[in-house]
């Protein structure tokens, strides 16, 4: 209950003197540390009775009575919760202007799990090395007057690097992510595949950039970004030669190279020579070549659609100046939506200005136009200055293009996922739309077949080139294997599908051999003894005896006449002539290991059962009467001829297509079932279809080098760039830790 103020002197809670009543002592250090104090004082109204006066509203309220203290919990709530009405008018009025509110300050703590972590410049510097790297700061940032005020703020005994110190800390945090990397990539067992991209500054130096795929040892595929290489003249022949060269130096990865592929756009016929010369020394050549993959799926797609729109460019115009008009405007984008209010249009599309530098926002514009044609089209009645309405044609024009378009723009989408694909994904998306080019071309309507034809020639040659790979890669999926080329082909060539399905089948076996060739080991590792054993040199091999016994037999332990081996040694390795051999003993023995990869061969007892002595014994089972069994068994494996994995894998049953397959988990289940056949299926699988990074996938123009970073040196803008991306994608290992410190 309010009582009447009465007027005394007012006690500060600060004061140390004693109060006027000698009676009642309140507590000192509630009253020095309350933060209620900042808005209440203290008054004596009577014998024994302190009350607390709002500074603002001048409401009092109990505080001490007698012996009892109310605390100041009441006080609390009359200020933060708005109770006293002066400060909420203050409040809301300094909340219109933008001005400091009156509510009580929180009271500074200091966190308990930071009080007493001690300061540390090291890790400082660290941190802020990978913050440049990372956000692409540049290395002056540290010399910003501001940004020097706002490190000694956070932490004054914080010293500012310089951009030297910066620079060196950032190429030191390079080389030790490059070691763990090169570390985790010398301990991958298959090959790896580089892609070639090429940017060009301003003072026409050339950047070379060579990205890395491969799959590691758990069968997870991996993107790198092994080199950024400066060519001082990008158009030379040898350019993109000497950065490949470089690349397989710096990265250890001589004669590991499985494909490579690059641009043909941005290189002449020389460069294409080179590359494919180099290609051919430091690849075994694997299908003549085949796996030199000169297009770039992205670019090609983006070429397709750059062409269509151009060649409707005209009702392109008309759609982007009406859209211009709308969103340029607030009267004329809120009168363009009330119509479409009006006509209740379901469409849920917004539409927008396109960036003619992304082909995808244009496709998105006239999608979303497309929708909204019925308000374009009433949109002049209500706005009389709006004269760039489209006819019916036009739109109908619109309509069609946005269909090729939609379908360039699934084909790439696969690109811009969180992970990057496999190769046999490309294949789906590849046929896709060059059965699609294949159909519109011969269409009816002039209108279509005119705007495909010159995209089906474009794509058609990118087919020619590719197929054969991409077909290959689809085929190491167990979901589709030979049967969806057989589909698509089908589709695609009609009454001519079988002679391109059988050059599919050729050079998937003809690929499979060259992996059992390699597994071989060399004839030179083996020499021939006066007995006639096979014995390896002294850097290892196979140990094979074909020395008989006495009797001309070889009995149980994998042991059958010399002649046998020769019948029941499988014929598809020799016919392709994986080992070429002179001397009968190699031969035997080349047989003789390929046969542990392409077939398990079982015991020949053949010659056995049939020259075996006559018993005396009046009984003609032998033993448990199962030994005839194995015999029988024996001579019917031996008088068919084995199947390879590859032929045994082809045979097999297609598994069930589910959305969530891993391909590449199946292929690590299956590795023992498979051990040559899977080894190939993991080379094939990360081969990359794509020159450009996710955020490039839908680019009109070709990326520019920027001035800032052509004028950095080069191992500094090569430390920045490889680094962003080790750091931004999580480097692969983080086993290696080593500490590399450079200054500059």
């Amino acid at each position: 209950m309010e009582t009447a103020i009465i007027p005394v002197t007012p006690i500060t809670p600060t004061d140390n003197n004693d109060l006027v009543s000698s009676e009642v002592q309140p507590n000192k250090r509630r009253r020095k540390k309350s933060i209620v104090w900042d808005h209440f004082t203290v008054e004596t109204v009577g014998d024994g009775c302190i009350r607390a006066c709002c500074n603002q509203c001048k409401k009092s309220f109990a505080y001490i009575t007698g012996s009892k203290l109310a605390g100041t919990s009441h006080l609390k709530r009359h200020i933060a919760l708005g109770i006293c009405p002066v400060s909420r008018q203050r409040n809301q009025q300094a909340s219109d202007t933008k001005t400091a509110t009156y509510e009580p300050r929180k009271r500074q703590r200091a966190t308990p799990g930071f009080a007493n972590i001690p300061f540390n410049q090291e890790r400082c510097n660290h941190e802020i090395a990978k913050m440049i790297i990372m956000h692409e700061y540049p290395l002056h940032i540290v010399e910003h007057p501001g940004f020097i005020d706002f490190a000694r703020t956070l932490q004054p005994q914080f010293n500012m690097v310089s951009f030297n110190t910066i620079q060196g800390d950032c190429v030191a945090m390079y080389l030790n992510e490059k070691q763990r990397l090169l570390n985790f990539i010398n301990e991958i067992p298959g090959r790896i595949s580089l892609t070639l991209d090429l940017r060009i500054s301003n003072q026409t130096v050339g950047y070379v950039f060579i990205t890395g795929q491969f799959i590691d040892m758990e069968w997870n595929l991996h993107r790198c970004l092994l080199n950024v290489v400066m060519v001082p003249s990008p158009d030379s022949d040898c350019a993109l030669q000497q950065a490949v060269v470089s690349c397989l130096s710096d990265w250890q990865l001589e004669n590991r190279l499985f494909t490579l592929g690059f641009d043909q756009f941005f290189s002449n016929v020389n460069i294409n020579q080179n590359l494919r010369a180099l290609f051919s020394v430091r690849n075994p050549y694997m299908l003549h070549g085949q796996f030199l993959i000169g297009n770039c799926f992205a670019r090609i797609i983006s070429l397709l659609a750059q062409e269509a729109l151009w060649s409707v460019g005209e009702t392109v115009k008309k759609i982007r100046d009406s859209v211009k008009f709308v969103k340029t405007s607030d009267t004329h984008e809120e009168t363009f939506f009330g119509l479409k209010e009006q006509l209740k249009v379901p469409s849920m599309k917004d539409i927008f200005i396109d960036d003619q530098t992304k082909w995808n926002t244009t496709y998105d514009m006239l999608a979303a136009a497309c929708e909204l044609k019925q308000v374009f089209l009433c949109l002049e009645t209500s706005i009389p200055d709006y004269n760039l309405a489209p006819s019916m044609d036009d739109w109908k024009q619109i309509e069609i293009l946005c269909t090729y378009l939609k379908l360039f723009f699934d084909a790439v989408s696969i690109l811009t996922g969180p992970t990057y694909p496999n190769a046999s994904a490309f294949y789906h998306e590849v046929s896709k739309v060059q059965l699609e080019l294949t159909h519109a071309a011969m269409s009816n309507d002039p209108f279509i077949s005119n705007l495909t034809k010159p995209l089906k020639e474009k794509f058609d040659r990118y087919w020619s080139d590719c197929f054969l790979v991409l077909a290959i890669a689809v085929v190491m999926d167990p979901r589709f294997k030979m049967k969806l080329v057989e589909f698509s082909f089908s589709r695609i060539y009609g009454d001519d599908a079988g002679m391109w399905i059988k050059i599919v089948d050729d050079g998937i076996h003809e690929l499979y051999l060259e992996y059992i060739a390699q597994a071989l080991p060399p004839p030179e590792t083996f020499v021939e003894e006066r007995n006639g054993s096979i014995i390896p040199e002294q850097n290892g091999g196979v140990i094979l005896k074909t020395e008989p016994p006495e009797d001309g037999y070889l009995h149980e332990e994998g042991y059958l006449q010399e002649e046998q081996t020769h019948e029941a040694a499988p014929q598809e390795v020799s016919h392709h002539e994986v080992a070429h051999q002179e001397d009968t003993h190699h031969d035997v023995a080349h047989r003789e290991v390929s046969d542990q990869e392409v077939v398990s061969q079982g015991v020949t007892h053949q010659e056995e059962a049939s020259q075996e002595v006559p018993s005396q014994d009046p009984l003609i089972s032998i033993g448990d009467g199962l030994s005839d069994f194995e015999v029988y068994i024996s001579e019917i494996s031996g008088s068919h001829q084995m199947k390879s994995e590859l032929d045994q894998y082809l045979e097999e049953s297609l598994l069930p297509r589910v959305q969530d397959f891993d391909i590449l988990g199946w292929w690590k289940l299956n590795r023992t079932k498979y051990p040559t056949l899977s080894r190939m299926a993991s080379d094939i699988l990360s081969m990359p279809f794509s020159t450009v990074g996710p955020d490039s996938v839908f680019d009109t123009e070709r990326k520019k080098m920027d001035n800032y970073l052509s004028s950095l040196r080069p191992v500094t803008l090569e430390a920045l760039i490889c680094a962003k991306d080790w750091l931004q994608y999580g480097g692969p290992s983080q086993s290696c830790e080593a500490n590399v410190k450079m200054e500059f």
